[in-house]
């Protein structure tokens, strides 16, 4: 784990810097965002993780002034945005989860707009667009317009749009849905260095791995609901102690699992899938006299290999949402791009 997410016990000693209590928005009658109280340190990389439909965007919205929420209060560095929207508008930058750039400018001439809409001076604007179009790996495509540009090109002049004036706060709303791996990658080392830099990062996502990876604190929402906020850390804590391993089989009979927890009632069996039988224990795990006693069931095994537990098991634990649901969640975000 990375050196600030060591530290992430320290973040509470810091300035607060957003402040949320009992925020609530409701969309026709349905409450999108459910009385959701939190708080975001200074320089801390915050994370919200939940799936499509939980309320991440709306909340997202209500904290940049893009929508204004019904109850609740919003204070950005000690300024009541909940009352006056635009209050804390010189203080952030916001990437959204759909491109707001120009498509008929070129890449600089999209950065130079945005330094001026957010005050920049006249000055400085040229100098600060072509440091950052060096920085994302845009310098070559600078003079192209926006629309010739990739998906992940799209993505990260988006980002450095938003960063052009030194926001102290980044809002990113799920900033690697459907791009490519590669330029996934490169946008979460951006936001990575981003971070190191000293920037306050408010991320939402719908990607565990990625929330695991980048946050120092989670929030697990669902339903408009904060079911769960802590550091990365302490979410794992309770899994990390256990041991866990994935075996891999040929010609397994469907009640292979309910044979095995007969065997061995102080181990946790699941079927992962018609070839796979995930086992878990809080000790030590019997590997051989499991192997023999799958054998003599007359299957085959091919693999056997500890995993890690992983932040997604916590999430399941804590939300009741299942993976694989997660997971239709991602494909359909990649496949709206």
């Amino acid at each position: 784990m990375s050196n600030t997410r060591d530290n992430a016990s320290s973040l509470r000693e810091q300035q607060v810097l957003i402040d949320v209590t009992t925020l609530t928005k409701r969309f026709d009658g349905v409450t999108a965002v459910d009385g959701i109280s939190f708080q975001v340190f200074q320089g801390e990389l915050f994370g919200f993780l939940g799936p499509n439909g939980a309320g991440k965007t709306t909340t997202i919205n209500m904290l940049t002034g893009l929508a204004r929420p019904d109850s609740g209060t919003i204070e950005i560095a000690g300024l009541v945005c909940s009352d006056n929207p635009k209050a804390a508008q010189h203080l952030i930058g916001i990437v959204p989860d759909e491109s707001n750039l120009y498509p008929e400018l070129s890449g600089f001439d999209n950065l130079c707009f945005c330094a001026a809409l957010y005050g920049v001076p006249r000055s400085e604007r040229q100098t600060r667009a072509r440091e950052l179009l060096e920085t994302f790996g845009l310098q070559e495509a600078a003079e192209r317009k926006f629309a010739t540009y990739s998906k992940g090109m799209k993505r990260k002049l988006t980002i450095a749009a938003a960063i052009i004036h030194r926001p102290r706060i980044l809002f990113l709303d799920e900033p690697t849905t459907g791009i490519d791996v590669s330029s996934a990658r490169q946008i979460r080392h951006l936001i990575s260095e981003l971070h190191r830099a000293g920037t306050t990062i408010f991320l939402t996502t719908h990607y565990i791995e990625e929330a695991e990876r980048l946050c120092q604190r989670i929030a697990f929402i669902v339903k408009g609901h904060i079911v769960r906020v802590d550091t990365v850390t302490q979410l794992l804590q309770p899994v990390q102690a256990r041991k866990a391993l994935l075996i891999s089989v040929s010609n397994a009979p469907h009640e292979l699992s309910d044979r095995l927890t007969g065997d061995f009632p102080e181990l946790e069996f699941q079927t992962v899938s018609s070839g796979q039988i995930r086992v878990e224990s809080t000790g030590a795990i019997p590997l051989a006299a499991l192997v023999g006693a799958i054998e003599r069931q007359g299957v085959e095994v091919t693999e056997a290999r500890q995993i890690k537990p992983s932040l997604e098991e916590v999430f399941v634990q804590v939300t009741g949402i299942e993976l694989e649901a997660m997971k239709r969640e991602v494909e359909k975000g990649n496949n709206k791009r």
